[in-house]
């Protein structure tokens, strides 16, 4: 996928949504490797993923701005090609062990119980945490961020 792919893709979407023209947004996939971007685009596309999370301490490390209501994202798939845009609807800012089933079922994934959830979480945020020279917790700070799709 070249930049002028992914402009183009925004502009089309502009095009059908002159309204957010001239608003920032984020161009990134979903996940840390592609098959996972793959994945989790694809529950975005189905509409059964609503939500992510993300450690506070990644933000923090990368110098990034936590997600607000009307964050756009341009997500793409693992080979870094356009699948839809997304806005941030709700952000909230919880601890790990504080996410309720209600949040989980939203992330789609997985059997959508809170479960599932918890030991997949562990595993990625485990996995990208050492990238930053920390460790998981159970009461790691997260930035919770409910989207909606409003183009694909």
């Amino acid at each position: 996928m070249t930049i002028s792919q992914i402009e183009t893709f925004w502009e089309n979407f502009l095009a059908a949504n002159p309204s957010y023209r001239g608003k920032p947004y984020i161009v990134e996939p979903f996940g840390d490797n592609p098959a996972l971007a793959d994945e989790l685009g694809t529950l975005v596309l189905s509409g059964r993923k609503s939500a992510t999370c993300s450690a506070v301490w990644e933000y923090e490390a990368e110098g990034e701005s936590f997600p607000q209501v009307g964050t756009l994202w341009l997500v793409l798939n693992g080979r870094n090609e356009p699948m839809c845009v997304v806005e941030t609807v709700e952000v909230t800012f919880r601890a790990f062990n504080e996410v309720d089933a209600d949040f989980a079922r939203a992330e789609g994934e997985d059997d959508l119980s809170l479960e599932s959830w918890r030991e997949g979480h562990k595993r990625f945020f485990t996995r990208t945490l050492a990238t930053i020279g920390r460790e998981f917790s159970e009461d790691m700070p997260l930035a919770c961020e409910r989207f909606k799709v409003i183009y694909k």
